[in-house]
């Protein structure tokens, strides 16, 4: 019988370790929410006359740019020209505004097209070339842009080139033919 009395104390201690374990672990969540919940009442919250001034402050606006580009031409065509060739051309633009112009950055649509812009200002009224090369070691068609970015004030311009690079012929030497072993020989003498 005392084995039975020690048996039936065990399983009760051990199911009331249980029951506590599993109380803190509920204890501690219900815990948490409230906290959460308490924290997220607790934001400010201000009505539209409440006496503070709620209107979110104007940007300034960004002054615009007097400056401007015109492009002689928007699009070189190569035609057709062989691998290898020279694949440079030249875009001229004039500043057409009221402030010189400066060009930021030109970039080519890969690394096939390199795009060389000026580096100082265009002044208003004057001339620029932007020229690009294109690597002609690469068959095919080509269709190609080179985005310009600046300030003036039309935004950036995006100028093509497109044309066909040919393969170069493969120039070989045509073989000797050899006397084939065997056949008779021409005697010279």
């Amino acid at each position: 019988m005392f084995v039975i009395s020690l048996w039936h104390d065990f399983i009760i201690k051990h199911s009331l370790i249980k029951k506590k374990t599993h109380m803190k672990k509920l204890i501690f969540t219900l815990g948490l929410v409230a906290g959460l919940t308490a924290l997220t009442f607790a934001q400010d919250t201000h009505g539209v006359n409440d006496g503070h001034d709620h209107a979110t402050p104007a940007a300034a606006p960004a002054a615009a740019s007097l400056a401007d580009i015109k492009m002689d031409k928007m699009e070189h065509d190569y035609g057709t020209i062989k691998q290898g060739g020279n694949g440079e051309c030249e875009f001229k633009f004039t500043n057409n505004g009221k402030e010189p112009l400066v060009i930021t950055n030109c970039q080519g649509s890969c690394g096939c097209t390199v795009p060389m812009c000026p580096k100082e200002p265009i002044l208003p009224g004057k001339t620029g070339i932007i020229k690009v090369k294109y690597d002609t070691n690469r068959p095919g068609q080509i269709y190609k842009t080179v985005t310009v970015n600046s300030n003036a004030k039309s935004g950036n311009v995006v100028l093509t080139i497109k044309g066909n690079v040919e393969v170069k012929p493969v120039e070989t030497d045509f073989p000797a033919n050899p006397t084939p072993a065997g056949a008779p020989v021409e005697k010279k003498g």
